[in-house]
């Protein structure tokens, strides 16, 4: 009974709570970026910043150019050139569509159809990589030559006179059209749809498709209610990656096109090594910035998505 009635011992005073170690490494990540984001500064930041000063400066090139915030520089050069502006948007609109229309089956089909020819038909979607831009957009001045299989083979159908008259060719010619513009930018820059394409429709769960069909889902209904719109990451990417070097380029509209099909890029890339109105040529190229950095910002707003591959 003396034991069940002693006091308990009193208990140890409780040691002070010591602050947490600082975790080592803590601050290796933002090492790891620190190249990364020293490369966007020179290479990128400077870049921007030094043509900035360029397109508000005035003189030229014997006497030099001074900083002089000439802002009329880039009114006077998109009243003068809005209609190379306007055409390029219309070409890489064209060819974006285009690359949509033929990457999206494609793309299908190696995600849920190929099976074991998966790679070999994903090599030869990016095969054009291996060789030069410049060779791939010579090769249709050879495709589209005015005695080539094609150009005869469109004359025979008379679809070239169907193209006439909408002002894509003129009579029986391909080259130096827009058509032949549209069709080497739609060649050269078709594997950026497929890949984010078939990206997008790799991730999407094989059971969802199941699921349809056993609800008597038609085909065609499981495309529109299902496929498609979780495959809209990949459009969005696909016509991003598509459109925003098409309207900013010159090599196809140089080598495949005419004076009559030149683009926003051609005449900027006249400007810096031709007639060296380095003003104007920046105010261009912050023009066509502003102008797709705005299009892409509604179009990416209108499509519903944020969640890009």
């Amino acid at each position: 009974m003396s034991t069940l009635t002693e006091a308990p011992p009193p208990l140890a005073p409780a040691e002070p709570a010591q602050k947490p170690r600082r975790r080592r490494g803590r601050f290796t990540p933002y090492w790891l970026l620190l190249p990364g984001i020293l490369w966007l500064i020179i290479f990128f930041a400077l870049p921007m910043i030094y043509q900035a000063s360029t397109s508000v400066q005035t003189g030229s090139l014997e006497e030099g150019y001074k900083v002089t915030w000439h802002i009329a520089t880039y009114w006077d050069a998109l009243s003068e050139y809005w209609p190379q502006f306007l055409r390029s948007v219309f070409y890489a609109a064209a060819a974006t569509v285009l690359c949509l229309v033929l990457g999206y089956p494609l793309a299908y089909l190696i995600a849920f159809r190929a099976g074991r020819w998966r790679n070999l038909i994903m090599i030869l979607v990016i095969a054009p990589f291996f060789t030069s831009f410049l060779i791939r957009t010579l090769a249709w001045k050879t495709i589209l030559a005015d005695n080539g299989p094609v150009v005869h083979t469109l004359n025979s159908l008379h679809i070239l006179d169907l193209t006439d008259v909408l002002g894509w060719t003129a009579g029986d010619r391909v080259l130096a059209t827009p058509l032949a513009v549209v069709c080497g930018l739609t060649y050269n820059f078709l594997p950026f749809m497929i890949l984010p394409l078939y990206t997008s429709l790799e991730r999407i769960d094989g059971r969802l498709h199941e699921a349809a069909g056993d609800l008597y889902a038609k085909p065609w209904t499981t495309f529109r209610k299902v496929t498609f719109p979780l495959s809209m990451p990949g459009v969005v990417s696909g016509t991003l990656l598509t459109f925003i070097p098409a309207a900013g380029d010159y090599v196809n509209a140089e080598l495949l096109g005419s004076t009559d099909t030149r683009m926003i890029g051609n005449v900027i890339q006249t400007q810096f090594l031709r007639i060296l109105d380095y003003p104007t040529a920046a105010a261009l190229s912050f023009i066509l910035m502003a102008a797709i950095l705005f299009m892409v910002t509604v179009y990416i707003r209108r499509s519903g998505t944020e969640d890009l591959v």
